[in-house]
């Protein structure tokens, strides 16, 4: 659970740091986000949760 946690806490730190050292380029990225299929975010979605799955598993063997 403390794992959990602490990733939890890092995703938020990464993305804060994001925003707050390039606010425009993060907006423009995100209304670039909206001409992306469906179907393209989904199956790239899984594939980076599939690599994050990987590398945990890896991790915690």
């Amino acid at each position: 659970m403390k794992e959990l946690i602490i990733a939890l806490g890092l995703f938020f730190f990464i993305e804060g740091i994001l925003y707050a050292l390039f606010p425009s380029k993060m907006k423009n990225m995100l209304k670039k986000l909206e001409l992306i299929k469906d179907s393209q975010l989904r199956t790239g979605g899984l594939i980076f949760a599939l690599i994050g799955f990987i590398i945990i598993y890896y991790a915690k063997s």
